[in-house]
């Protein structure tokens, strides 16, 4: 049974959920980051919000931890780059509580246009300040949104319906959705140069920090209002002030600062400053609706290996997972196998080629590839596993590559992996059976046909009368028992394989009598 740590409040429809799936939960907020070490280990999964910090030393004491759920969008407190390199799934629930924070930026937006807190404030002191608080209206002006995601297309839809032009800046915001959303898209420096409102709804990258820094605060129409209920750290506060102070800016309104908590900050004296403790999705719905998706999508990646919404590896949905499953495992078995020979020839992979054939081309082809990267570097580096392989083949600079075959052979599917090194090409090919048993059916070339077992012995020979008998008497005299037995060769009298599974692991001392034997040209142990 899978266990899952709960180490911030999370509603209790979220626990349901997981005893519900036969999940065995512990639901422990409020851990110091000594006490949640101290308890982490034995889990497979950690379900946090934005308290837990989600650090490499948490994840050093983690060694059964598969996933990390965030229930929420943001991952700022998750590091993900060491839950990469430690084969552990991130994902986030960015759909939960996005009309909710979306709400709170019009909110905002609002509020700064017509002066609300003020003048809140001033009727409550007693006083009738009518002429004071004169507003602006939101429509027929200008809105821009750094960055149309998620969020940003649901503010953009609020904001057209509330007759207000939108621009937009995001790099990854195509022409046809930008027509489907009602919005221009423009590049940074004009959407600066024309809105009368900017809202940010970006994550927070290194190309992102400050993105409102000094100089393009400057480049802001004057008169014009900011805001912002994305993260903290996408505006300079520093050159905020500066530009609120010299009346450039009419005002901003903050749901989220540099520090958080943010207790002091000169931007709390300014009149014409609106902020909110970090609200954006604090609302019963919101909640609720991000606990129910992080504890289905955990749910789902133990249970089954579906992932949702994951920031460091491909998606599979549930519907994929079960189809996809059989062929993940032919991916790792074949990417095993040629990592095994790779090592034992002591080579270094420069490229890994997957290739597809038939119905598997069909499918999502994403976590297969990363199966059999995953596979092949293994037995080479340690601990890959499908999270981390694509990262772990690109910082080592192997060269990748995904082909589908459109030619249909013998088989329904077939799927081979090619290994180069330095030295030579390695090649292995599998398929299949009855669409659930992985079959290897070719190796270099050759045509081999063989189940996987636990324990397996490879070798390469000339194909010349007497190497069976020999073989086999060299195994038979050391009371080893050959399970099932699979030839195959190139030509007549040319290489030939031979494949072998076993009881159990071969003694080394067996093993480097095979090695000496006449026509064996290498021989290999093969684990899976």
């Amino acid at each position: 049974m899978p266990k899952v740590l709960i180490s911030d409040k999370l509603s209790q429809a979220a626990i349901a959920i997981f005893e519900r799936r036969g999940i065995e939960v512990l639901f422990k907020p409020g851990l110091s980051p000594a006490e949640l070490r101290g308890i982490i280990g034995p889990f497979d999964g950690l379900a946090v919000r934005s308290a837990t910090k989600v650090t490499r030393e948490l994840l050093d004491a983690a060694p059964n931890l598969k996933v990390v759920g965030r229930a929420g969008i943001g991952v700022d407190n998750v590091d993900v780059t060491s839950a990469t390199a430690r084969g552990v799934v991130v994902m986030n629930t960015p759909y939960g509580n996005a009309i909710t924070t979306a709400e709170h930026a019009i909110a905002m937006m609002f509020a700064l246009a017509r002066q609300i807190p003020e003048a809140s404030a001033s009727t409550k002191a007693g006083k009738w300040e009518k002429n004071r608080f004169m507003g602006v209206e939101l429509s027929a002006k200008t809105l821009g949104l750094i960055g149309c995601g998620n969020i940003g297309s649901i503010v953009a839809d609020r904001a057209v319906g509330l007759k207000m032009k939108v621009v937009a800046f995001d790099p990854f915001l195509s022409e046809k959705r930008a027509v489907e959303l009602g919005v221009e898209k423009v590049e940074l420096d004009e959407l600066l140069a024309r809105a009368d409102f900017v809202t940010l709804h970006t994550p927070l990258t290194e190309q992102t920090r400050n993105i409102l820094g000094r100089q393009n605060l400057a480049k802001l129409k004057r008169g014009a209002r900011v805001i912002n209920c994305a993260r903290g750290g996408l505006v300079d506060e520093a050159a905020l002030y500066e530009a609120l102070q010299s009346g450039h800016l009419a005002g901003a309104a903050l749901d989220v600062f540099e520090e958080e908590p943010a207790t002091a900050s000169p931007l709390f004296a300014l009149e014409n400053v609106v902020c909110t403790p970090h609200l954006g999705a604090a609302t019963a719905e919101a909640q609720e609706n991000v606990a129910l998706q992080v504890a289905d999508q955990m749910a789902d990646y133990l249970l089954s290996g579906a992932v949702t919404n994951a920031i460091n590896m491909p998606s599979v949905t549930a519907e994929e997972a079960p189809r996809l499953k059989p062929y993940m495992e032919l991916a790792r078995l074949l990417g095993g196998m040629a990592g095994q020979l790779t090592a034992a020839a002591e080579g270094a992979p420069q490229a890994i080629r997957v290739e597809y054939e038939g119905h598997v081309a069909e499918l999502n082809r994403r976590p297969l590839t990363a199966a059999a990267l995953a596979g092949v570097l293994g037995p080479l580096l340690g601990a890959v596993n499908m999270v981390n392989a694509p990262v772990v083949a690109r910082e080592r600079g192997i060269d990748v590559a995904e082909t589908v075959v459109e030619r249909r052979g013998d088989y329904a599917s077939l799927l081979r992996i090619t290994v180069v090194t330095a030295g030579q090409e390695r090649s292995v090919a599998g398929t299949l059976v009855g669409e659930a048993r992985p079959r290897l059916v070719e190796i270099k070339g050759i045509a081999v046909e063989a189940d996987f077992a636990p324990h397996m012995l490879y070798v390469t020979n000339e194909d010349k009368p007497g190497f069976i008998g020999r073989f086999g008497m060299a195994l038979a005299n050391a009371g080893i028992n050959i399970a099932t037995f699979h030839l195959g060769r190139a030509t007549s009298g040319g290489d030939a394989v031979c494949l072998v599974s076993l009881d159990g692991p071969l003694p080394e001392p067996v093993l480097a009598e095979v090695r000496r034997l006449p026509l064996v040209r290498q021989a290999v142990q093969l684990r899976f």
